[in-house]
């Protein structure tokens, strides 16, 4: 209910910014994530909403990637094409090389500068939580390398669509830099909105595919750290392929084979949308400000600067493909 009326609210606001002013400057999901985050800010949420606010900023985002599968045309997968995908694995590859020598460089340990690496280079906080048992990562790296990812992460969902509109990109090279940026799958929604259905589209097939190099990296990663940490958990299949990824996947290929009937496929969008929106007010209701001031000066800036050399490595990578 908390995060419902965080949702009307936020729905509310975007109704009075077009009646006064003709325009919405600040989409539903961006005005969700910060009245959420204000409220987290302001006031700690009891012990009885956490169970609410963590299925909304899961599964129901969860549900609303799988139901945005189902607008995904298969134009906008071959647009991609082979290549482009060898390029997002290789931009990854790259991404948590550059981010752990970063990390090093400022004197994070090893294992914190791969959790921080890892995060920036793959989805945030999924990433950081499927990493840590693998390289045997202690309970203060793991709540360190979160804190920050998680307040960095609603930054960048807020700070692209500008970005992106000072360099002037189209929609197709906007949905290629926010789904080669952004940290999660939903928050991937949020930032590529603004730039319409092509960027959103184009933008979550892009970070699926980033997504999808989470199991080779924990497989190399366990060999590698085979030794250092015989103790290591070794993850599932479901952290390797997470469900929903696996229904975003089949609502694709239910729609390039035309099984979904076309008088669905405007509800499906709709029901996305507003889980989505529901799913960013839970994302802001977990998002405390003050965390920053508590992960650490030189997380802060690993982090920055490794998010800032993937953005430059995306943009090289959409001037070298030219979207």
């Amino acid at each position: 209910m908390l995060c419902l009326l965080v949702t009307l609210a936020a729905i509310g606001l975007t109704s009075i910014e077009r009646d006064v002013i003709g325009h919405v400057w600040l989409e539903p999901l961006v005005l969700a994530i910060l009245l959420g985050a204000a409220v987290r800010t302001a006031w700690t949420p009891d012990a009885r909403f956490k169970a609410g606010i963590d299925f909304s900023a899961k599964t129901l985002l969860e549900v609303a990637v799988v139901l945005l599968g189902a607008s995904v045309s298969a134009a906008t997968l071959s647009s991609l094409g082979v290549g482009f995908v060898l390029c997002i694995f290789a931009l990854v590859a790259l991404a948590i090389v550059v981010g752990f020598g970063l990390g090093r460089a400022l004197g994070l340990n090893p294992r914190m500068a791969l959790l921080v690496a890892c995060g920036n280079a793959i989805c945030g906080n999924s990433a950081i939580a499927a990493v840590a048992p693998v390289i045997d990562a202690d309970g203060k790296e793991v709540a360190a390398s979160i804190a920050f990812t998680a307040v960095l992460g609603v930054i960048v969902v807020l700070a692209l669509p500008l970005f992106g509109g000072l360099i002037h990109l189209n929609g197709l090279q906007y949905g290629a830099l926010a789904g080669l940026t952004v940290y999660a799958v939903p928050q991937v929604l949020a930032a590529a909105a603004p730039f319409g259905a092509v960027a959103t589209q184009t933008g979550t097939v892009v970070k699926l595919v980033r997504v999808l190099m989470l199991g080779p990296v924990i497989v190399a990663l366990s060999l590698i750290f085979r030794d250092r940490a015989p103790g290591a958990a070794k993850p599932g299949l479901s952290r390797l392929l997470p469900w929903f990824i696996i229904g975003f996947l089949i609502m694709i290929g239910l729609r390039s084979f035309d099984l979904i009937p076309q008088a669905a496929l405007a509800p499906m969008a709709a029901a996305s949308g507003l889980l989505t929106v529901v799913a960013m007010a839970a994302l802001g209701l977990q998002t405390d400000i003050r965390a920053v001031a508590r992960a650490g000066g030189r997380v802060v800036a690993a982090v920055i600067l490794s998010l800032g050399a993937l953005v430059v490595l995306a943009l090289a990578l959409i001037r070298l493909l030219g979207l």
